[in-house]
């Protein structure tokens, strides 16, 4: 059950998403499921794409839907719990946006506290760079902050088909570079 993805400039981008107080509620499967297909369907179309938030295809929960190996399909209630003093700049991407990159700023590591949809609760910690800042970029989502808001440093923003022929340079540019997945 795809859903369409939400473009900036969406009033729905800001709202902020209410904890879930129930993993088998059958909304709230319902919800996932359109989490995992609609992240499918993008991936198919974009040729990238490791997470979406919920508010990003207008649910108003705190779940993640994700395609990471040994990760859950779709996460909920996640809780930054722990975030290193190291800050980095990395290009963020977003499906809300696919064809534009922002530079930010974020924790180079974080520990991460999660239901699955089991109910089970997960902790997950000092998480690599790249997956620190998804779920960044996610937690954000479903507080209403977009990577523009975070942008940092001059001309921070650029075009992925400008970014694409000149990745070396932007490497340089940033920190952290994170390949596209």
């Amino acid at each position: 059950m795809r859903r369409e993805i939400l473009t900036v400039g969406s009033p729905g981008l800001r709202i902020v998403a209410s904890h879930v107080p129930n993993v088998g509620d059958a909304t709230v499967v319902a919800d996932a499921i359109a989490l995992r297909d609609t992240l499918r369907a993008f991936r198919d179309e974009h040729g990238f794409g490791r997470a979406i938030a919920a508010t990003q295809i207008g649910i108003a929960r705190r779940m993640i839907g994700l395609a990471l190996p040994d990760w859950p399909e779709v996460i909920v209630n996640p809780e930054i719990v722990w975030t290193s003093v190291c800050r980095i700049t990395l290009w963020d991407d977003c499906m809300c946006f696919p064809d534009m990159l922002v530079r930010v700023e974020r924790h180079a590591s974080i520990s991460l506290r999660f239901v699955d949809l089991a109910g089970r609760l997960h902790l997950r910690e000092r998480l690599s760079p790249d997956v620190s800042e998804l779920m960044q970029h996610e937690i954000d989502h479903l507080d209403g902050v977009l990577s523009f808001d975070r942008a940092v440093g001059a001309n921070p923003f650029v075009h992925r088909r400008v970014f694409e022929n000149e990745r070396e340079a932007f490497a340089r540019d940033v920190d952290h570079f994170t390949q596209p997945v």
